[in-house]
């Protein structure tokens, strides 16, 4: 692991590109909701029953990361969250995703799921979730 000297964010890759903590979490949900927050810490609470994460908050999106990243928020909305999970191959056969696409320059597939509600967590979402989860560890 290469540790950034400047922020002291752990990664696997020496001299890893990141955003050195330009933002925070507390960025991201400023302004939001509260019904979008708490989908949000329902979302992070459940990933913890999978196993431990840590949550960063990026430019642009916040990640959860066990020792890689392996799934990202990409929206808070006013009443939702997006989350993508990449994996390496697309997983069409679902009834939760609502856009897969492949990622340009790599051979992984995003899978791009909309969170309305806690019980949108369901069984299915749980298994790629650990799909995801274990990916990154």
């Amino acid at each position: 692991m290469w540790t950034c000297p400047l922020c002291n964010l752990e990664f696997v890759n020496t001299n890893q590109v990141h955003s050195c903590h330009e933002k925070e979490l507390a960025d991201f949900l400023h302004g939001k909701s509260t019904y979008t927050i708490d989908l949000f810490d329902h979302l992070v609470a459940t990933y913890r029953q999978i196993g431990d994460i840590t949550v960063h908050p990026t430019k642009s999106m916040i990640s959860f990361a066990a020792r890689t990243r392996f799934a990202y928020v990409i929206q808070l909305g006013k009443n939702f969250v997006d989350v993508v999970f990449p994996f390496k191959q697309a997983y069409s056969d679902n009834l939760c995703f609502n856009k897969i696409k492949p990622v340009p320059g790599s051979d992984d597939f995003n899978h791009h799921l909309r969170l309305y509600f806690k019980e949108d967590l369901n069984d299915e979402v749980k298994m790629y979730m650990k799909m995801a989860y274990e990916n990154g560890c």
